[in-house]
């Protein structure tokens, strides 16, 4: 029975697609992942301290951003970036607008989540803090980011969950990640339902690996906080 399953044709495809679609996941989506996340935490840090610290023009023009960024969607910004830009001159790789696109757009939905970390410390704390002397940064240093961190992990965990998923855009501008792999299996096998149902077996593999990692790292915080 078993070597009769094996030599169903469709059986034989999901075998030889497995490592054609993980590999590319391994190489491309996990990277383009991190990468992107990593820039787009920066990003978030930096608009959300701007307008928690409510500096002047800046707060405007970082409202501003993130009106902008989360009112259009993330693959029109992508071909904004790398069908729209090369005719101002400006011609970059594909993998590379990847990230640009995928940071500046995740950027702005963390900086809300920081933002609104940052917010749900007691003001009166910020003040107990400049009473003992502290200037404005060992405030946000010792008292603020701490708990704010804490507060934000689990939501900027999903963050990182949902971009994970939203990799799958970047095939439309030519990024040989997972999906376009999966495309090119599906198109010369003619087997659509299996291969992207085992497609979606793979994402939900890294996602169920990221949610532990999300588990992990909330049983520490809860224990140990932000050191």
């Amino acid at each position: 029975m078993f070597e009769t399953l094996l030599q169903n044709r469709t059986v034989q495809v999901l075998i030889e697609s497995f490592p054609r679609i993980l590999l590319p996941g391994l190489a491309v989506t996990i990277p383009l992942t991190v990468l992107s996340f990593a820039f787009a935490l920066v990003i978030a840090a930096a608009v959300a301290l701007v307008q928690f610290a409510q500096v002047p023009v800046l707060r405007q023009l970082a409202r501003v951003y993130i009106w902008v960024v989360r009112g259009t969607p993330l693959l029109v910004q992508l071909f904004i970036i790398f069908y729209g830009l090369p005719s101002m001159g400006i011609v970059l790789d594909a993998f590379p607008t990847a990230v640009i696109a995928f940071s500046i757009n995740e950027g702005a939905y963390c900086a809300e989540t920081i933002r609104a970390a940052l917010e749900s410390v007691p003001s009166g704390q910020l003040e107990a803090g400049y009473c003992v002397g502290m200037s404005w940064w060992q405030v946000m240093r010792r008292i603020v980011l701490p708990q704010a961190l804490r507060t934000a992990f689990p939501p900027l965990s999903n963050s990182l969950i949902g971009m994970v998923k939203d990799t799958s855009l970047a095939a439309n501008i030519t990024v040989a990640e997972m999906f376009m792999a999966t495309q090119r299996v599906a198109s010369y096998t003619y087997q659509f339902l299996p291969v992207y149902c085992e497609l979606a077996v793979i994402y939900l593999m890294f996602c169920t690996v990221l949610t532990w990692v999300q588990k992990q790292g909330e049983k520490y915080l809860n224990a140990h906080g932000f050191n």
